[in-house]
């Protein structure tokens, strides 16, 4: 119990900084460039050219109206983790406008505050996601559009993206326009990165007359798995022992060098893993009939 109530206030720490993170490249770099890239926020900053609102109030109220959206047509897919992000988001923003009232922008050029405003917002974006969080808004609006058009949730998520950063073009010029829907494309990129990127892991496969070494380096060493097979190379026709494993960044450069100094002649394929699944090793063994 006291385990479980130290994870939530751990993850509560850690939402509470990441949608700080994100409210800070809103305010700091969304809102001067005036662009509107994939967010609820970038809308609200088109929005407020028509009404007598502060970014952050129009935030509030859009995120409030699309949760409520949300749970009327998606039922409970919306956690309490959105719920928490999705208000403290605006929060963040109106505290924000108190303390700097009239804040310009820091590069003193549009494009790169969208530069800026991409990879800082990806940091913290990227952090909630790993969470099973977000920052509701846009994710929202994707969800909904997923389930009633059944649109693949990726290309719902870029539809309305694109369309909130076509907005911009009733309050600014085609410059700004342009740099929206460019900022929106590039979000989605590197946001990509910072969520994959770190958890891929590589599939090395290695063929080496040093096998015995090369196994136990990876069993006893690294301390993860491998699978071994008979190959037969077709110019030869000679039978060889492949052995397969599956390791993160760290481990795949401690194997690399391992095998350039057992053995600088092995053959050794790399593919790139998004996901696996496996079963424990601190499981009991599985029984087969």
């Amino acid at each position: 119990m006291k385990n479980t109530k130290l994870q939530t206030l751990k993850d509560l720490f850690v939402m509470t900084v990441a949608t700080a993170v994100i409210s800070c490249a809103v305010f700091f770099f969304l809102v001067p460039s005036h662009t509107s890239v994939s967010s609820v926020s970038g809308l609200a900053i088109v929005l407020s050219n028509f009404m007598p609102f502060t970014v952050s109030a129009i935030t509030m109220v859009l995120n409030i109206v699309l949760l409520i959206i949300g749970f009327i047509t998606c039922g409970h897919e919306f956690g309490a983790k959105t719920v928490y992000t999705s208000i403290l988001l605006p929060v963040f923003l109106g505290i924000l406008e108190k303390i700097f009232p009239n804040q310009q922008s820091l590069t003193g050029e549009a494009a790169l505050d969208v530069v800026c405003y991409v990879f800082v917002v990806s940091f913290g974006l990227s952090i909630l996601f790993n969470m099973n969080a977000s920052s509701g808004g846009i994710d929202i609006i994707a969800k909904v559009m997923s389930r009633f058009l059944h649109m693949d949730l990726g290309k719902a998520m870029s539809f309305a993206g694109m369309v909130v950063a076509l907005s911009s073009a009733f309050a600014y010029d085609i410059k700004t326009v342009i740099l929206s829907v460019l900022g929106t494309y590039v979000n989605g990129l590197v946001l990509d990165h910072f969520i994959f990127e770190n958890s891929l892991k590589r599939r090395v496969c290695i063929v080496s007359p040093h096998l015995e070494e090369i196994k136990n380096f990876i069993l006893h060493d690294l301390h993860s798995g491998a699978t071994i097979y008979e190959a037969i190379g077709a110019y030869r026709m000679q039978k060889r022992t492949e052995i397969i494993t599956v390791v993160d960044k760290g481990e795949y450069q401690k194997l690399m060098s391992y095998i350039e100094k057992v053995d600088p002649q092995a053959f050794v394929t790399v593919y790139k893993v998004s996901g696996m699944r496996f079963r424990s090793k601190h499981l009991e063994e599985r029984k087969f009939d």
